[in-house]
């Protein structure tokens, strides 16, 4: 295996207008797993990330509150920086964007973007709030999407098509500082030509991005990339643009750079050569980590920006999901959205450590906390089986042998069977695939637990001549432990630190982990965990309504909030008609720029449905196929004909499309779906 790697890894940046919430830990935990895991294997592995300090929310927040900026910022940097070092996040620097490093390499990437005749400047029309007497945000004025007339769209791009558009664009906008329906005015900005990028960022993305993300940017260079605006007007809370009075750089120019920034911080701090990590010719790995909600800024403007600016690209940009909490989107009535602080005031981190990594993998699936399910996981696998192995033991080791384990294993092969197991482990760990890898680990435990429950120590104890026996399988037990903790010391990295002191060891080695502790000393056994009580759940829900309902909105990584799912009964779903039909002909409505109208046979009796999927469908494609029809909808009159029925389909927030439904093979029309 490599122990030669040098790499430079991320999370993005937590924005400083309000705390670590559930949601950024998903990233956080999932970096930190995958960096302490690299320094594990022996690999020279930098881990940074900073506060995203800058903004007009950051400005208009700190104006409600009675502050400066500056002193929100460094509150909230302050706490982020507290609650994430409680997670046990091990950043070698943890920074803010507001610094003077950032602030020169802003600069000094714009200067050489402008020279090389990348910026330009255009005469634009922007929303400004009338009573605030302000320019707004994208963020801060909603409306309908353009493209496909979504409710409630923030200003610069849906999260139900995934369309980006100028905040003027909106249909019915209003603004969400003072309700206000914003006026257009003139402003001069600036603007990245990102087209010129155009054939870079093809090759690039196809070769650094997981394909799933490689394959969604694609839909933004079908669509044509566009100039993107990289000021702002003053008031702003960042940094001006040189030798442009009043105007400022945009938070999403600067954020990025704050890697580069915090890293330079660093390496003064370290003696490190920055070039050899950010110069054109750096062959060090740099891998970042993201949700998808900022997709679009890391795999466009950040690698053109750095490939513009002579700097090198990331080697990765690694993507992931959001997170729900019992199969909801988090809701502050319900207590379930709540922050890094109201969870450790009630919860060992590790557990929260340990149950995203059993679900977490190297695709942009969402993941849920679903708080049942991670009581019993945490309390069956942590405690169940893993602890449960050395408490088991070291009663024995302790009462009947001086805490000395014996000079032989009763059970070579079962230690043998666990380090084979230890390349695969570390595959599954190094390509991200931690649930597969929590999953190995833990059938590992569980023929451990088979082994002591076989051997029955226990009763052994009972007679003295089987003392020896019982030495050696106590012995065993142990020394599976170890192996066990060793695998799972990036996961839980506090418990395999306690473990090792217990085992009487500096800290769990991986290049030590087949060294068995034999004829040797281990120090008296104290418990490593406790169980997780459903008392313990129910406070933290309780306070973490309390929290926030005072709390700020972030902009955690994390599914927004949506309202409570509602239930229906079976007698309520008996109601539905559904049916197999066969699409017998099918054609364009030239007078509807969405409607297809469907011929429909369901088995001797033929129906007529016009169906809103022209954008994803050739009619003559869909001659012959088999779908699903809600058969007893009322018919409905419309001014194309009579439509009597509808076609299923689906369409997601975050894939965009439309799919009918297929039934499978052997279906006929006419059956019943029930």
């Amino acid at each position: 295996m490599e122990t030669n790697r040098r790499m430079l890894v991320t999370s993005a940046l937590p924005y400083a207008n309000g705390p670590i919430h559930i949601g950024h830990l998903v990233e956080h935990i999932q970096t930190d797993i995958w960096v302490r895991w690299h320094r594990h294997l022996g690999h020279t592995c930098y881990y940074i990330c900073a506060d995203d300090a800058h903004g007009a929310a950051i400005m208009l927040r700190a104006e409600k509150e009675g502050v400066t900026p500056e002193a929100l910022i460094a509150k909230v940097y302050a706490s982020h920086k507290q609650d994430l070092a409680d997670f046990l996040i091990s950043h070698d620097i943890y920074d803010s964007t507001h610094s003077k490093e950032n602030q020169h390499y802003a600069e000094l990437i714009y200067k050489r973007l402008k020279a090389r005749g990348d910026i330009a400047v255009k005469t634009i029309e922007q929303a400004f709030d009338p009573i605030k007497n302000i320019f707004l945000p994208d963020r801060f004025i909603k409306g309908e999407c353009p493209k496909c007339s979504a409710l409630d769209q923030y200003g610069d791009s849906c999260e139900k098509c995934g369309a980006t558009y100028s905040p003027v664009d909106l249909k019915n906008p209003r603004s969400v500082i003072s309700g206000a329906t914003p006026v257009v005015k003139e402003a001069e900005h600036y603007f990245f030509n990102l087209p010129n990028y155009e054939a870079f960022l093809q090759k690039w993305t196809r070769e650094h991005l997981q394909s799933e993300v490689a394959n969604k940017i694609d839909e933004f260079f079908k669509a044509g990339l566009a100039a993107w605006d990289i000021s702002r007007d003053a008031p702003y809370f960042g940094f001006e643009i040189p030798d442009a009075p009043g105007k400022y750089f945009y938070v999403w120019l600067d954020a990025p750079i704050g890697y580069m920034s915090t890293f330079k911080k660093l390496c003064d701090a370290r003696k490190l050569n920055f070039d050899e990590f950010w110069g054109p010719e750096s062959n060090t790995e740099l891998h970042h980590f993201i949700g998808k909600d900022i997709v679009y800024f890391h795999t466009l403007f950040w690698p053109a920006m750095l490939q513009g600016a002579d700097f090198r690209t990331p080697t990765n940009v690694f993507v992931h999901g959001f997170l729900t909490v019992d199969g909801q989107k988090m809701s502050k009535s319900r207590g379930t959205a709540f922050s890094a602080r109201t969870y450790l005031d009630h919860l060992n981190p590790e557990y929260l450590r340990y149950y995203f990594a059993a679900k977490l993998n190297a695709s942009l699936e969402d993941i849920d906390l679903n708080l049942d399910d991670f009581t019993q996981r945490v309390n069956s696998d942590l405690i169940g089986k893993l602890v449960n192995i050395a408490s088991r033991s070291a009663s024995f080791i302790e009462k009947y042998f001086d805490c000395t384990l014996a000079a032989q294993v009763e059970n070579p092969a079962l230690l043998t069977n666990l380090l084979e197991a230890k390349e695969n482990i570390a595959a599954r760990f190094t390509a991200r695939e931690f649930s597969m890898g929590i999953r190995d680990i833990m059938t590992l435990a569980d023929k451990v637990n088979r082994f002591i429950d076989d051997e029955k120590p226990w009763v052994l104890a009972k007679d003295p001549p089987q003392s020896e026996k019982l030495h050696r399988v106590c012995t065993t037990a142990l020394n599976a432990f170890k192996i066990l903790m060793t695998y799972l010391t990036p996961v839980l990295p506090d418990l395999s630190q306690k473990s090792a002191a217990f085992l009487g060891l500096p800290h769990l080695a991986w290049e030590k982990a087949d060294a068995l502790l034999l004829n040797c000393k281990v120090n008296a056994y104290k418990p490593l965990l406790t169980r997780i009580e459903k008392e313990e759940i129910a406070k933290m829900i309780e306070a973490s309504k309390v929290v926030e309902e005072a709390a700020p909105a972030t902009l955690a990584p994390v599914a927004p909030a949506a309202p409570e799912k509602t239930y229906i009964s079976i007698d309520d779903f008996s109601k539905i008609d559904l049916r197999v039909a066969r699409i017998v002909a099918a054609e364009s409505v030239p007078e509807a720029d969405k409607l297809l109208k469907l011929t429909l046979d369901l088995g001797g009796e033929t129906r007529q449905v016009f169906a809103g999927i022209k954008s994803a469908y050739a009619p003559e494609s869909l001659v012959g196929r088999l779908t699903v029809m809600v058969a007893n909808l009322a018919p409905r009159k419309m001014r194309f004909g009579l439509s009597e029925g509808m076609v299923l389909a689906a369409s997601g927030d975050d894939t965009p499309g439309i799919f009918i439904l297929n039934p499978d093979e052997g279906a006929t029309p006419g059956m019943r779906v029930k």
